[in-house]
């Protein structure tokens, strides 16, 4: 019987007849009048539950259970969702119910398919692309995505016939959350308050190099309390297509924007960014004021792709590249890391962001395993300047495994895709399970990091990996 709650979860029981191995259920199944499913007698339907049944958020967990199995039984769950392209996304895992004929992904292990191991949201980060070099984006935060669950009989590829169905939407936006486009002077961008009555502590959030305006991870961190500018600077409406010149002076506005608003308390405001994003929030902090906390997720410590202006000046040079030390690997993917100059030799030196005449406090999250360049080389650098310089040492969190791209948990790992700086596909880095605990876990600590500097104080969390 299909829920007629709108609420995010509609569960079905579907019959076990007439499909062939291997079909990929589209469209609902037929019913009744009455709301029934119709179809043709059925020796067993599996439920599928998923809990929390309310309204989900996209970097909340969830469970997942199987029940109406044989003892057992061996059987597979696949998940699919369409980006916003129509692109499919999809992961498989194959297990085993228990002896009450149930599968609880909190106790049950995968025994193999897109991951192996006791992974209960592994079905969600382990999604890859049916085509090529694609990464997983959300525009329109407003709506949700939509993820269809399938339970089958037996084990992929061998997989048969559809015993259930769970349709699972997670959510960008947490109730209450709210959402209002920024277009004061040059400013692109959008603001995310959080439902309580304020103020909050203020955020700008930045993407990288291509990105246009995203406001995703602003959008779920508006729900953890804080007030998230998502700001976009290039490729995107009437900002500049390039990167080849930037000027700091379009940042200020943001910073300006956010510590005169009514609902965003100072004295400081927070800079989050990752990629471009994050080498720009250090610039931001070395050479503007207002700046309290900065988390840089795989960031450079020197100014790249173009060069940094203020007030008519040139602030940083782009920092040299050598295009021959691009290297392709067995998938035909570029690898890029070491391609950029080393900002300590020559004159590469007058790329190096002059961190140490930032009055922030840093947290620089590392993807070990980044192949975009040496963001954990980049980290250690700024923070033995800062030192150098008699600043507080930066707190550096260190993921193996980890590549480039740490997203929100739970977005599945972008193994490759198109770099907007290069033409082509490049290699990110990252090995998926290990990425995913990344995710969580830096998630966790940039939160932790934010409220403690900008104003509500909470207990640090290590690190777990």
């Amino acid at each position: 019987m299909m829920a007629s709650s709108p609420a995010v979860l509609r569960v079905y029981g579907l019959c076990r007849w007439g499909l062939r191995r291997g079909t990929w259920l589209r469209g609902p199944p037929m019913t009744r009048p009455s709301g029934q499913v119709s179809c043709a007698p059925a020796r067993m339907a599996a439920t599928v539950t998923v809990e929390p049944t309310g309204r989900c958020c996209w970097d909340e967990p969830v469970s997942i259970l199987v029940s109406g199995l044989a003892p057992e039984q061996p059987v597979t769950l696949r998940t699919s969702l369409r980006d916003e392209k129509g692109a499919l996304f999809r992961a498989h895992a194959r297990y085993h119910a228990d002896a009450g004929g149930e599968l609880d992904l909190t106790r049950a292990p995968a025994l193999g398919g897109s991951f192996a191991g006791l992974e209960p949201m592994g079905l969600f980060w382990a999604m890859e692309a049916e085509e090529p070099f694609l990464k997983l984006v959300k525009r329109d935060v407003q709506t949700p995505f939509t993820v269809e669950l399938e339970v089958l009989s037996g084990h992929e590829p061998d997989a048969g016939r559809l015993l259930g169905r769970a349709v699972h939407e997670r959510h960008f936006l947490a109730p209450g959350v709210r959402r209002a486009p920024v277009r004061a002077g040059r400013l692109r961008a959008t603001l995310f308050l959080p439902p309580e009555p304020g103020p909050f502590s203020g955020i700008v959030d930045l993407f990288g190099a291509g990105s246009g305006l995203m406001e995703y991870r602003a959008s779920l961190l508006a729900g953890k309390g804080f007030a998230v500018m998502a700001l976009a600077y290039q490729n995107y409406e009437d900002l500049p297509k390039t990167l080849e010149h930037l000027h700091l002076e379009y940042f200020e506005e943001a910073v300006n924007y956010l510590l005169n608003h009514p609902q965003v308390k100072g004295p400081g405001v927070g800079l989050l960014g990752i990629s471009k994003g994050g080498e720009i929030c250090l610039s931001m902090a070395s050479f503007l004021k207002g700046i309290t906390a900065v988390v840089a997720i795989n960031g450079s410590v020197a100014n790249v792709a173009g060069t940094l202006h203020y007030k008519g000046e040139t602030l940083l040079p782009p920092l040299g590249i050598n295009l021959n030390k691009i290297k392709m690997t067995e998938d035909g993917f570029a690898d890029i890391v070491d391609v950029l100059n080393s900002p300590l030799e020559g004159p590469d030196q007058k790329s190096f962001i002059p961190v140490e005449r930032a009055e922030s406090t840093f947290l620089f999250l590392v993807g070990q395993d980044d192949h975009n360049w040496k963001s954990e080389f980049y980290a250690n650098e700024a923070s033995k300047r800062l030192q150098a310089h008699n600043k507080e040492k930066p707190q550096i969190i260190c993921y193996p495994g980890a590549g480039h791209y740490i997203e929100p948990p739970y977005f599945p790992m972008c193994r490759a895709s198109l770099h907007s700086l290069v033409g082509g596909p490049v290699f990110w880095g990252g090995e998926p399970r290990a990425h995913a605990m990344a995710q969580v876990d830096a998630w966790k600590q940039l939160q932790i990091f934010f409220h403690k500097h900008l104003g509500r104080e909470k207990g640090i969390v290590p690190p777990t990996l």
